[in-house]
């Protein structure tokens, strides 16, 4: 599972942060470094399984356009590329929104098998395992790390049988994400600081440890 770096009109930039790799992927997965004022999608997927995605035959409906170019034969996949560089550049679509369905997804098909739209597959776990995913969006500012988008974790809520062993994780996991400011003379301001919590406590605590773990898979 990758979390990728956000630009303008594009859900996939260059930068990604790769979640649970094997030993081939941690060595093929290309090392980054993070730079103020870069956005990106954390999202972070759990399973009670293997946490491996499998394929069915399930209907795609979500599609994106890619930067790949080919003269297409069919007047209706021409006529589906046109609208959807149109109406939606590069970002995702639903193809059940077009006006006329049935000859969108005729028109796709040939897209799709000269990649010059990519089909977001349906993917499956067990069915008797859970599957959980946490998904936010994080700007990396000069005064620390900004939650903007994303639902409260109340990590309260629940309890696990595995805990964090490696210290140096520890101490990434206790890191706030945005500097605690101090006064005159180097006194924390009484009551807190603001800032110091983008989105209460408990979202700042639960992106700390889904954002940051990440992370230093990425640098390994």
């Amino acid at each position: 599972m990758l979390s990728h770096e956000l630009k303008q009109f594009k859900i996939d930039g260059e930068k990604t942060i790769i979640q649970n790799p094997n030993e081939s992927q941690r060595k093929e997965h290309e090392k980054c470094t993070f730079e103020t004022h870069e956005v990106y999608a954390i999202d972070v997927i759990v399973s009670s399984g293997e946490g491996i995605g499998r394929e069915k035959d399930t209907k795609v409906s979500i599609y994106k356009k890619t930067d790949e170019n080919y003269m297409l034969k069919l007047k209706a996949s021409r006529a589906l590329l046109a609208e959807v560089k149109t109406k939606y550049g590069n970002m995702p679509f639903n193809i059940r929104h077009f006006d006329e369905e049935t000859k969108a997804r005729m028109g796709v098909v040939e897209c799709v098998s000269h990649k010059m739209i990519e089909p977001f597959q349906v993917l499956y776990e067990k069915p008797t395992e859970y599957v959980a995913q946490f998904k936010h969006t994080v700007l990396l500012m000069p005064n620390g790390v900004n939650l903007v988008t994303g639902i409260p974790f109340a990590e309260d809520l629940f309890v696990s049988e595995h805990s964090i062993a490696q210290p140096e994780l520890k101490e990434l996991v206790a890191t706030p994400l945005q500097p605690i400011k101090k006064g005159k003379g180097g006194a924390k301001k009484k009551g807190g600081t603001a800032g110091s919590a983008p989105a209460g406590n408990d979202a700042a605590a639960a992106t700390s440890k889904v954002e940051s773990t990440p992370a230093v898979e990425t640098k390994a």
